[in-house]
């Protein structure tokens, strides 16, 4: 039951952390939630929560949310019963399941600030840690430091995080990365022969590197590599790359490299392989290692799986946690005190941007493993569930069973830390998984977007190569109305069929964690656009007076991030 009396102490509704810690305290042994009243909660078998955005409250006959100043928009509204149409078969809703299935539905609100909402996935699988793990981090980490001195080698990315971060794996390592064609991998070297080396030569060589890239009809090919070293601040290799296929896009606005500047090029990218794996294969000598920002993008631009890596994406923390990764401009600006990526138009620089590696990773070493981090620690879902006692039977710390079934590759992103993860191509296939690993698992997460991609909500996830193209001034277009009804009815049978099967004592978490974000993505468009043209040195005078950012146009974003934050939130036990 919702306790109405701390509902109404809230400044904001339910926030999608909330969710997070509620099913802790059901799966774990996380503390019970104060909006919420969980009777016998250890009687509860399994949690099984659903992330379905596109839930809208008219598809459930809900009123809006209130809008009076008298009015609290975040107490739980009651969710009137279905009811059949006299003349026919159909409901008088378009989501009948959820509307007989649930009494209430709790608003919640998506994690965000006054111009961005942020990730719900990261909201809900990564949370703060304790103050008693923090603690046993903090002496850990002293061991370490103690141990380890100021010997760069300490921040070397183990194999795990290496598999989670979706690096190239070196075959010796572990069989979990097969090499396509034109591939090398770093050779492995004879311990036993490093180890008759004299100790001042039994240290691997450090090298910085960075790629630039250009756009050919087999996707992205490499067209400059710079490597630096570590010690001295060299430049050891800086190479512009003949791609094997015709550019058809040169990326200049990332890449810096020209059309003019790649004309002059000869070498290829097997030159590149077969010098860089002198360098860092060295004879006789510990293999080298490469430092580098979220460097498995320049390795798979260079096509080499190489075993020891340092990423400043990684070693360095984001201000919101893991596992989001912070920029490499910002991380030099914050920590080293300088600007770079200032050329705009102009693109990256690869020596610039290797040469901020270096700093970073000497700041790290010589301020000791901490620096770079903020006060709240983050940690997986699933790493707080391994540390909790099972629910059944007694089991000690590592006996809870989680699982992660979701669209695209979830092993990389989200379920990484998860027991067993189950990749699916659409909807159905959540609904299968989901089934399959219900029985075998205490926490089961799925994901549903039919009905969202119906609504036009689904973009494709913009990046550095090709930000999403979002009309800034269109209006967002609704689908047509037989569209909808059918993604509607086949979420609803979806939903009926899971419920069916699963156990008695389940709980069933369904939340929606957002609403429209089309608006509020079409304006931070605008507005970024905007900003990179006053970056690049432009005048506002210079700039299309259509493409101005304006002091209106600020507050319509603010009021459009508002209501993308908007969501819903169905508990029940079956």
């Amino acid at each position: 039951m919702y306790v109405n009396g701390e509902i109404v102490k809230r400044r904001d509704a339910v926030h999608v952390d909330d969710i997070r810690d509620l099913v802790l305290h059901l799966v774990a042994d996380a503390p019970p939630p104060n909006w919420l009243r969980i009777d016998q909660s250890r009687a509860i078998q399994r949690v099984v929560a659903l992330l379905i955005p596109g839930i809208l409250p008219s598809f459930l006959d809900l009123p809006p949310l209130p809008t009076s100043a008298t009015s609290n928009p975040n107490l739980p509204i009651a969710i009137p019963l279905p009811e059949l149409s006299p003349s026919s078969s159909d409901w008088s809703i378009p989501l009948p399941f959820i509307a007989s299935t649930f009494s209430h539905a709790c608003p919640t609100r998506a994690p965000g600030d006054q111009t961005r909402m942020y990730s719900v996935l990261s909201a809900f699988f990564q949370g703060p840690v304790s103050g008693d793990e923090k603690k046993k981090r903090i002496q850990a980490r002293i061991a370490s430091e103690r141990a380890f001195d100021k010997d760069p080698s300490l921040y070397l990315m183990t194999l795990p995080q290496m598999i989670e971060n979706d690096y190239p794996i070196p075959s010796y390592m572990a069989d979990v990365f097969e090499k396509p064609p034109g591939w090398v991998e770093t050779p492995q070297p004879a311990v036993e022969s490093i180890l008759l080396l004299p100790t001042e030569r039994q240290r691997s060589n450090i090298y910085a590197i960075d790629c630039e890239m250009c756009m050919t009809e087999d996707g992205k090919e490499l067209t400059r590599v710079c490597m630096i070293d570590y010690v001295s601040g060299i430049v050891i290799y800086d190479q512009l790359v003949k791609p094997s296929k015709p550019v058809i896009d040169y990326l200049t606005r990332w890449s810096g490299i020209t059309a003019e500047t790649l004309a002059s090029a000869t070498t290829t990218l097997p030159q590149v392989q077969s010098h860089l794996m002198n360098i860092l294969s060295p004879p006789n000598a510990p293999t080298s290692i490469l430092v580098g920002h979220s460097l498995e993008s320049d390795l798979k631009a260079l096509k080499i799986a190489h075993p020891r890596c340092i990423d400043t994406a990684l070693i360095y923390h984001h201000p919101r946690g893991r596992p989001l990764k912070p920029g490499l401009a910002w991380l030099t600006r914050k920590w080293a005190g300088r600007e770079i990526q200032t050329r705009g138009e102009g693109g990256h620089d690869p020596e610039e941007d290797a040469r901020a590696c270096i700093d970073l990773l000497k700041l790290k070493v010589g301020n000791g493993a901490g620096f770079g981090e903020f006060k709240t620690d983050y940690e997986s879902i699933f790493e707080r569930m391994g540390r909790a006692a099972g629910r059944k039977g007694g089991g000690g710390p590592g006996s809870l069973r989680s699982a992660v079934v979701d669209h695209g590759n979830p092993a990389v992103m989200h379920g990484s830390r998860a027991t067993t993860c189950v990749a699916c191509a659409d909807d159905r296939e959540v609904v299968e998984g989901v089934l399959q690993v219900v029985p075998s698992h205490d926490f089961v997460f799925g994901r549903f977007t039919g009905l969202a991609d119906v609504l036009g909500w689904v973009t494709p996830k913009a990046s550095n190569d090709a930000p999403t193209a979002i009309s800034a001034t269109a209006n967002p277009s609704s689908p047509s109305p037989a569209d909808l009804a059918s993604a509607q009815q086949t979420l609803n049978t979806q939903l009926q069929t899971l419920y069916a099967a699963l156990p008695a004592r389940t709980a069933l978490v369904i939340f929606t964690g957002h609403s429209d974000p089309r608006r509020m993505s079409a304006l931070n468009a605008r507005k970024s656009a905007f900003d990179s043209a006053i970056k690049s040195g432009k005048t506002a005078e210079d700039i299309d007076k259509a493409d101005w950012w304006t002091a209106a146009d600020g507050r319509e974003l603010e009021e459009e991030v508002a209501k993308a934050k908007r969501g819903l939130l169905f508990l029940g036990v079956k």
